[in-house]
């Protein structure tokens, strides 16, 4: 049997959603990615990270949003990691992708473009 979420873990979800739709906005609006800003997350524990990637797995999103939103809670509970844009090759099928410093990049061969420090 499932127990349910936790009050800290539902304000994590909460925070995260207001995080994402923000992030969400202020690319729509073409805003400079370093310039991007989240509200800092509650002061809660640690483990109510599981909020935040509950959402995060429910909600549509991009990989630049979803790598934000993570760096912005992590870097609230002393664990900074930069934001890792990358790109293929340009003689493969384009693609593009954004990822925490750390994570493993899909298994697809990004080459590093850009680095977002938290």
């Amino acid at each position: 049997m499932r127990r349910p979420p936790s009050l800290a873990t539902l304000r994590a979800a909460w925070w995260a959603q207001r995080a994402l739709r923000r992030a969400r906005r202020q690319l729509g609006r073409r805003r400079a990615i370093d310039r991007i800003a989240l509200p800092a997350p509650p002061a809660l524990s640690e483990h109510a990270v599981r909020g935040v990637l509950a959402l995060l797995r429910r909600r549509r999103h991009s990989c630049l949003e979803r790598a934000l939103v993570l760096q912005r809670w992590l870097a609230a509970h002393g664990q900074p990691r930069d934001v890792v844009i990358g790109v293929t090759s340009a003689g493969e099928r384009f693609g593009a992708h954004a990822w925490l410093e750390g994570e493993d990049a899909s298994g697809e061969p990004f080459h590093e473009l850009r680095r977002l420090g938290a």
